[in-house]
């Protein structure tokens, strides 16, 4: 079992919660391939996009709705300071997980986390657990209050 997923796990169990991270026969490295895998609406999936605050140098994580994607304006203002783009090094060295299986929970190191309200439409949505093939189901509100996110509007739709 990777760190990454053995952190993922870790996180679910020391807040409380009886999850098990669910191993798909194929990669869910984009939200399309995690909605195919679990059978859900794509909405249902979790995306988390890290990018990295130009003041703060520090990653800053937006989940958002697989259907949507991050809206660069509205997200530097529910930051509060400009965005840039996060590369792999920034990602792995303050989440500790790789680009493809970036975990809303489990990380290294503290995180700023803003969540996109179209989750909480859901009773039952999907997120990354730390690798390409791992996801695990957790309620909506759950997962808020599991990262200490900010539900807020930050995202536009693909559609």
């Amino acid at each position: 079992m990777s760190k990454s997923l053995k952190r993922v796990i870790a996180a679910l169990n020391d807040a409380g919660l009886d999850i098990t991270p669910l191993e798909m026969g194929s990669e869910t490295r984009t939200a399309q391939q995690a909605a195919d895998a679990a059978g859900c609406m794509l909405d249902q999936i979790a995306k988390s996009v890290i990018f990295a605050g130009r003041n703060s140098g520090k990653a800053i994580l937006f989940v958002t709705a697989g259907g949507n994607q991050v809206d660069a304006d509205k997200a530097t203002t529910a930051a509060g300071e400009p965005l840039g783009k996060a590369d792999a090094a920034l990602i792995r060295s303050q989440t500790g997980f790789a680009i493809g299986g970036v975990a809303p929970v489990g990380h290294l190191n503290p995180i700023r986390a803003f969540i996109d309200p179209r989750l909480l439409e859901f009773d039952l949505i999907y997120a990354a657990a730390g690798t390409p093939r791992h996801i695990f189901p957790i309620d909506p509100d759950r997962l808020v209050a599991l990262t200490g996110g900010q539900v807020t509007d930050f995202t536009s739709s693909f559609k």
